[in-house]
């Protein structure tokens, strides 16, 4: 098939790309960056660059590839991780889940794509239940208030994408990240890397949100077999093994050899990470991937981040 990638010069987007070019298909990856395409290229795909906060500009640039698959990896969350970039960058990845969905999804529609695939996000599954739930629960619908405009961008997605009746719209609700290109892997410089070790990302509370974690490459093939398999609707995407945050971030410091991660209370973190950080560390819940295994025949290669830690950060 001819597959778009938006977003392909990502930590996903490249392993996507790799993928799919392996498998046979012909790629087209859009990046913001000019600097990017020919790593893109490097890797098989056509690179094109555009804005995708430009409607006029996104559909010229679908229209002109001609896919039969747009595969939506769009977000702002690279770069140097402070307090006011975190901020920045949250605030653009919500414009591209809302309004770089919307040109998507309308440039989409003009030239007939067959299947629409978009990124969606599991750690804000609705804070109620038990530690793990399915694709049948819903986004949490009263996030803290500083968590409330991705939430809602997260809603808007999830139902845009959904809702079309012209092609297939499937949404995947992706668990935490890690390997290589993301916060967690073996680069000194990457986000979650260098705060362990500097002993700055701490247990916040009783650390018992529950996180599921997927392998960089374990999401890029689950989203290859939603491309070449799935069926509309929300698929989540995560390793077999959902952990509290006092269970796995320890283990994640020993295989990197920093010293054992702070514990401090909520309160104190509150006013400098915010409500929502908080939220995420202490209630978040994990997900089942028992559907996206029986409908897509997928397996993760790495089924626990036991084994993902410390066979798969570089």
């Amino acid at each position: 098939m001819r597959v778009l990638i938006a977003g392909a010069s990502g930590a996903i987007g490249s392993q996507l790309v790799t993928q799919l070019v392996e498998g046979g298909h012909e790629v087209v990856g859009t990046t913001r960056s000019p600097g990017k395409s020919e790593r893109l290229r490097a890797l098989g795909a056509e690179p094109v660059v555009v804005d995708a906060l430009d409607p006029d500009a996104v559909a010229d640039m679908v229209a002109k590839a001609e896919p039969e698959v747009i595969v939506h990896q769009l977000t702002a969350l690279s770069g140097e991780m402070s307090m006011r970039n975190v901020k920045r960058m949250a605030a653009a990845t919500n414009r591209l889940r809302t309004e770089g969905t919307d040109h998507l999804l309308s440039a989409a529609r003009a030239v007939g794509v067959r299947t629409f695939v978009a990124q969606s996000n599991a750690l804000w599954m609705e804070r109620t239940g038990g530690p793990v739930v399915d694709e049948s629960g819903r986004i949490e619908p009263n996030p803290p208030a500083d968590a409330a405009p991705a939430v809602a961008a997260l809603l808007h997605l999830e139902a845009a994408v959904t809702g079309i009746t012209w092609a297939d719209g499937i949404v995947l609700r992706y668990g935490a990240f890690y390997g290589p290109g993301t916060g967690v892997s073996a680069a000194p410089d990457a986000f979650m890397t260098r705060e362990l070790r500097k002993r700055k990302f701490p247990i916040v509370g009783g650390g018992g949100g529950v996180w599921s974690l997927v392998h960089i490459a374990d999401a890029a093939s689950a989203t290859v077999a939603a491309i070449e398999r799935g069926r509309p609707g929300i698929y989540h995407v995560a390793d077999d093994d959902p952990a509290a945050l006092r269970d796995w971030v320890p283990y994640l410091a020993r295989t990197l050899g920093a010293k054992p991660p702070r514990r401090v209370p909520g309160w104190l973190v509150r006013p400098l990470a915010g409500a929502g950080a908080v939220d995420m560390m202490t209630r978040a819940r994990g997900i089942s991937t028992e559907k996206t295994k029986r409908e897509l025949g997928w397996e993760p290669r790495y089924p626990s981040w036991r084994t993902g830690f410390t066979d798969g950060l570089s």
